[in-house]
């Protein structure tokens, strides 16, 4: 029976963090007196100067979007233990359990089978969970590393559980040699011992079968493999631990999915992935709550399933407001200062955190904890449907349609997984057909229409009037693994920004939120906020190059050193970087760390983000459609990757063009005002010390292109994108001169 406990499963605290919202101020007025004096200035003025206005205009608005979602800092610190004094383990709810790969040489399997090793030995009744695994690729090795994974659990499950270990998932786990000198009795450190030694049989068998060409014999369950193509093959359902075996040997369940895919039939990338694991787990186990993460997201804190239920469990209220739980994603074995800019964690903390006080953080597509009530299309309101209707939403499976009714009204009936009906009904939704004539995808599940899926689908849910909450345990819930080097980091930053424009620029604009459905007003500019970053690369790569177009026409952007308004700029200057700089200090990080960020800000917007606008435009007209760009995951550590990790590489992408082109463009500056080839000024007013100083900057920012400039190898650039861009820089400046 359920205990009773009036304490609370969570706190909210707010923060008012005064001195930063001071600073925030002060920041603006002086973005609006810069504005003010570009419009006083406008007839001494050409062209150049409307487009500095135009630049700096976009800046205000962003930074006035910005404040809005800073204003509101919350933050929910949960109580497991309350949960497990006021619940019995036994009343706990279901909770299904979502690991999606899509290819087996830039996702590893060893990575995808560390990921479900942790989820596996999380503390939660075995019984109550169940984990899916969507391999996108059809790989017979990914399978034939789920079934190895399962003999190894059995080990290393009731290991974890008997030691109270922190860390499971083994790869981190046995990261070094040395036994934890927190467990010195003899009986321990010989089951330590005996489990390393099967951990490491199991990781040769995994890299014996990666490095032959026929891993295995294609026979019994791998028969299903053979003469297969990746995206042309029937649906493979497999069920690698059943609950029958789960209650003998206290593992959960393990699914192994690989949908029905077909060259002409639309797969929805990673959207239609989930949809599949979403119908098919409603058949087999139907549990009301669901958990999904990347392969590489590793459960890094054992409790983390009772956190996130602390949260959805809170009060009957709260199950009338919170859709889902979201934990930040935070990686591992991070290269030292962030020499790439993609650990984003002053964006959780600040943002991420500002957001949560208005109507909720953005769900982020992994490490998330959704309500299945919620994803199958329950408002807040707790609308019902029909039985026509429910068809017409879930499609023609009588099976499935049942199993969603179930699930809206709160019910869980789990049928046996062996059930012949159940495994033909699993087959049926995994097909690639099913969804014709279904809501799925635009009014029930990961919504399509963007491949930044996990966004849109956020998205919709607030729509209906849900709310979200980040939860952030003080031993962080999940790491996963960063991109490292430029080509990787800029493939998934260009995937974002192209992601993010497709839903801005559709019927699912947060503004049509607003004013059509539930979507509060600033959650409305929070997303304006995060849909907006490609377009950012217009304004910022413009006003990038006008300080070398000032200082090569010999004309001035900047206030000059006579003017009241040439302190403007250098107080913004002074008052951001010295805002941005606390953030960072107040985050753990170092200035080290934030200078890295604010190079890979000015990169990142001209190479990755203004592709991913181009992308959108020959979306829009016809010429191509986008595509979901597998990011490559590396599981070795920073000391691993060698004293070389954090250096910027480069590729024969075009994403590379416009920074090298913009750096040749500043150099060129710099060096006519060095050698006097400017030409004669207009009216005695030629460029001034704030014009030169903000190229200088530039380059600063540039440097990891200016090293590549004289690099070899994969750290230069190469001679093909030295070419295109020296000849744009060369039309720029005749451009300039004529």
């Amino acid at each position: 029976m359920a205990k009773s406990n009036s304490s609370p499963l969570y706190e909210r605290l707010e923060h008012k963090n005064t001195m930063h919202k001071v600073m925030e101020f002060i920041i603006l007025f002086l973005l609006l007196s810069l504005l003010v004096y570009r419009l006083l200035s406008f007839s001494n003025h050409g062209f150049a100067w409307l487009v500095a206005f135009l630049c700096e205009l976009w800046f205000t608005l962003y930074w006035v979007i910005t404040i809005s979602n800073k204003w509101s800092f919350v933050e929910y610190k949960t109580y497991p233990d309350r949960l497990l004094q006021r619940v019995a383990e036994h009343e706990l709810p279901p909770v299904d359990m979502f690991v999606t790969t899509a290819d087996s040489e830039l996702e590893p399997p060893i990575i995808t089978l560390n990921t479900v090793l942790s989820l596996l030995a999380v503390d939660y009744p075995t019984d109550k969970l169940a984990c899916y695994v969507s391999d996108d690729g059809c790989s017979p090795l990914t399978f034939y590393s789920l079934v190895e994974a399962s003999k190894f659990a059995k080990l290393w499950v009731p290991f974890c559980k008997k030691y109270n270990v922190q860390v499971r998932a083994p790869f981190r786990y046995f990261n070094n040699d040395a036994i934890p000198s927190s467990k010195n009795s003899g009986e321990f450190k010989q089951e330590w011992k005996t489990m390393k030694d099967e951990y490491m049989k199991l990781n040769r068998k995994i890299e014996d079968a990666v490095a032959k060409s026929i891993p295995f014999d294609l026979s019994e369950d791998f028969s299903l493999f053979s003469n297969i193509e990746r995206n042309n093959h029937p649906a493979i359902i497999k069920v690698v631990l059943d609950k029958e075996e789960g209650h003998s040997n206290g593992l959960p369940r393990l699914v192994y999915i690989s949908r029905e895919k077909r060259p002409k039939h639309p797969h929805h990338s990673k959207a239609g992935a989930m949809n599949v694991l979403t119908r098919v787990s409603g058949l087999m186990t139907n549990a009301p709550f669901m958990l999904n993460v990347d392969c590489d997201m590793f459960a890094n804190n054992p409790s983390v399933v009772l956190h996130a239920m602390c949260i959805l469990l809170g009060s009957n209220e709260n199950q009338n407001e919170i859709a889902f739980a979201q934990f930040p994603q935070i990686f591992y074995d991070g290269l030292k200062d962030d020499p790439f800019g993609n650990q984003m964690a002053v964006i959780w903390k600040y943002l991420g955190h500002g957001i949560q006080g208005i109507q909720g953080v953005f769900y982020a597509g992994t490490g998330c904890f959704h309500r299945r009530q919620v994803i199958y299309g329950l408002s807040p309101n707790n609308g019902k449907l029909g039985n026509q209707e429910l068809l017409k939403t879930f499609g023609n499976s009588k099976e499935l349609t049942k199993s969603a009714a179930d699930a809206l009204r709160g019910e869980t009936k789990c049928p046996s997984m062996l059930l012949k009906s159940i495994e033909a009904a699993a087959y049926q939704v995994a097909s690639c057909e099913y969804e014709y004539g279904t809501n799925w995808g635009r009014k029930v599940g990961w919504m399509y229409g963007s491949t930044t899926e996990d966004i849109l689908t956020g998205l919709s849910i607030h729509n209906r009037g849900w709310k979200s909450i980040i939860c952030t345990p003080d031993q962080p819930a999940f790491l996963g693994c960063t991109p490292t080097g430029g080509p990787a980091s800029m493939t998934q930053q260009k995937r974002w920004a192209t992601g993010l424009l497709e839903v801005l620029l559709s019927k699912n604009c947060p503004i049509f939120g607003t004013v059509f459905a539930h979507l509060q007003f600033r959650q409305c500019l929070a997303y304006l906020w995060i849909f907006t970053w490609g377009l950012r690369s217009l304004p910022e790569t413009c006003y990038a190059a006008l300080p070398a177009y000032s200082i090569i026409t010999n004309t001035h952007i900047f206030p000059k050193g006579q003017e009241l308004a040439f302190y403007i700029p250098i107080a913004l200057f002074v008052t951001t970087n010295i805002y941005n700089i606390s953030q960072y200090i107040q985050s753990g990080l170092s200035i080290r760390a934030w200078w890295n960020n604010q190079k890979m800000g000015r990169i990142t917007a001209m190479s990755a983000w203004l592709f991913g606008v181009f992308g959108i435009v020959l979306k829009l007209s016809g010429i191509s459609e986008t595509v979901f760009e597998v990011t490559k995951k590396d599981q070795s550590s920073s000391t691993e990757k060698g004293t070389e990790a954090g250096r910027f590489t480069f590729d024969e992408s075009p994403m590379f063009v416009p920074p090298t082109t913009v750096l040749l463009l500043h150099l060129t500056a710099l060096a006519s005002a060095l050698f006097g080839l400017q030409p004669p000024a207009h009216d005695g007013l030629g460029s001034g010390r704030l014009d030169v100083a903000g190229s200088v900057c530039l380059v600063l920012c540039l440097w990891p292109f200016l090293k590549g400039l004289f690099g070899s190898g994969k750290y230069g650039i190469p001679l093909s994108t030295i070419f295109k861009s020296a000849g744009l820089t060369l039309m720029f400046c005749t451009l300039c001169r004529s």
